[in-house]
């Protein structure tokens, strides 16, 4: 009988009619590729199964298609940001007495506000983001594409050490963590073997780059923004842990001497760098080194910080514009778009300023390739861990992350601005998020 029953299912399998591919024919655009800096004449393309099977004139489609006219309007790839922190939306003092599933909550908020602002895809800097990740993969909640560094590593009194003065040494008290850390946003690993295991748990986890901090943050307590954190062989337990698994370390820092120790040890990604001088810069540009910086999280008034954090950022602030103007004049390629907004529900909502921002040293055709195809480049680093297609460009074969705006952010970046009016079709993966066309 059971042979006859796996004979049947085998015959009725065969016989059964192909499943219909999913097709989605987007007519009339003017199409910014992420890589040229003019628009396209009108096109169409065509997009099956979540993929760009073709782009050109007066394309064909099946009958059952879905066929979205674009009017002229310009046709893009789905935003990258490279820097985000989708489950430290919480404002501080929440972030200090909640459980885990108000920081899961607040994250699911998180995630669909960035992909309404038309963010197809982040590079997650610090969070347990792997169920989240899971849960927008498998269509159950809306959000963009995460690649997740699971919890970013740092030091005693680094930047993954958010204890206050009153809390006892782990010298005395072993069981001596943060709110983040016993949430599993942050790991703080000191000596080569507790940063190989976090960097290994990391990965465990689904981790697709690892994160460390080499020097000062603004949000912790215990560290000025000018010290150097981590040693040689802690950076190379990163380096190594990572490569091993064939992917890259990304590091936060904002000083000089820490850029240079992580750039000689193998780190791929600098985040921040607003305080490094001219030869940090160049060593990174001669080592093909991403630069990832930020703008409005230096100028927005951060709530629930102390004295010293706001001191900090201040400082942050003040050396901003010598790093982009450094980067500018040096013609320096691999940069990406990032935020870093953190703590702030609002200010995530307004993320698209972010890019409007940059303006101030880039060109807008500079600044949609950090946030399209120079941001893809970098998350494309992960090699294998790499769980998704080709992004950021828009070119057949790859993934059907795309937007339909009105106006041409090449002249007016400002049109994107105002995602919630101007961006009129917002697709992930070939799955129509929006479309009011």
């Amino acid at each position: 009988m059971t042979t006859t029953l796996r004979m049947i299912l085998v015959l009725l399998a065969l016989l059964a009619p192909p499943a219909l591919a999913d097709v989605t024919l987007i007519r009339n655009v003017q199409i910014f590729d992420g890589v040229n800096d003019e628009l396209s004449a009108a096109r169409d393309v065509r997009v099956v199964d979540g993929v760009i099977d073709a782009i050109g004139a007066n394309l064909d489609a099946s009958e059952d298609a879905r066929i979205i006219d674009g009017e002229g309007r310009t046709l893009m790839p789905g935003l990258i940001n490279a820097h985000a922190h989708v489950m430290l939306q919480l404002p501080v003092w929440a972030a200090l007495t909640s459980d885990s599933y108000t920081f899961a909550y607040t994250a699911t908020v998180a995630a669909k506000t960035l992909l309404d602002n038309g963010f197809t895809t982040i590079r997650d800097m610090s969070g347990n983001t792997f169920s989240l990740k899971q849960a927008i993969d498998s269509g159950l909640l809306p959000g963009p594409r995460i690649y997740p560094s699971g919890a970013m590593i740092s030091q005693t009194s680094g930047h993954s050490d958010h204890r206050t003065a009153e809390a006892p040494s782990r010298l005395l008290d072993e069981n001596s963590r943060s709110a983040l850390e016993k949430q599993g946003m942050v790991f703080v690993a000191d000596g080569r073997a507790q940063v190989l295991q976090a960097a290994r748990e990391n990965l465990r986890r689904g981790a697709t780059q690892i994160k460390i901090a080499v020097g000062g943050g603004i949000s912790s307590y215990g560290d000025p923004l000018d010290v150097t954190q981590y040693t040689d062989d802690e950076i190379l337990a990163a380096v190594e842990a990572a490569a091993d698994w064939g992917t890259y370390v990304a590091a936060h820092v904002y000083n000089s001497k820490g850029v240079q120790r992580a750039v000689r040890l193998g780190v791929r990604s600098i985040e921040h760098a607003n305080l490094i001088d001219r030869e940090a810069l160049r060593l990174m540009n001669r080592n093909d080194v991403w630069l990832s910086p930020q703008v409005t999280v230096f100028e927005t008034e951060l709530q629930g910080f102390n004295a010293d954090q706001l001191a900090k950022q201040r400082l942050a602030r003040d050396g901003l514009h010598n790093l982009m103007s450094m980067a500018a004049d040096m013609n320096y390629d691999n940069i990406v778009f990032g935020a870093d907004i953190v703590t702030s529900m609002k200010a995530l909502s307004g993320i698209n300023q972010e890019l409007v921002s940059r303006t101030r040293w880039f060109s807008s055709f500079e600044v949609l390739r950090q946030a399209t195809s120079k941001a893809a480049e970098l998350v494309a680093l992960s090699g294998p861990r790499n769980p998704y297609g080709k992004l950021g460009v828009v070119e057949e074969g790859a993934v059907a992350d795309l937007l339909i705006i009105d106006g041409n952010p090449l002249e007016d970046i400002s049109t994107l601005a105002t995602p919630k009016e101007n961006i009129r079709v917002i697709m992930q993966g070939g799955r129509v998020h929006k479309n009011t066309l």
